[in-house]
């Protein structure tokens, strides 16, 4: 099965190893018809601390690493 990939901005990398990154979709309300934005959260495994607060990075789903990490990044590159 592919395995899912996801683009969002990094807004936390306090953790070890962890980045919070926001994810932003969009789309259109079926009953008011209008373009709706919704934001949701991912922690992500970054093993080399490499990125920072504000990057675009691209996520990818693995295996669960910790209670809350089942992502991965996989790029990323500083605005």
């Amino acid at each position: 099965m592919p395995k899912r990939i996801l683009q969002g901005t990094v807004v936390s990398d306090k953790g070890d190893k962890t980045v919070v990154v926001s994810v932003e979709r969009r789309f259109t309300d079926p009953v008011m018809k209008k373009t709706v934005r919704k934001s949701k959260r991912y922690h992500a495994h970054d093993a080399s601390n490499e990125v920072k607060v504000g990057d675009m990075v691209e996520i990818r789903e693995c295996r669960p690493i910790s209670k809350l990490k089942s992502w991965e990044v996989i790029s990323g590159a500083a605005e």
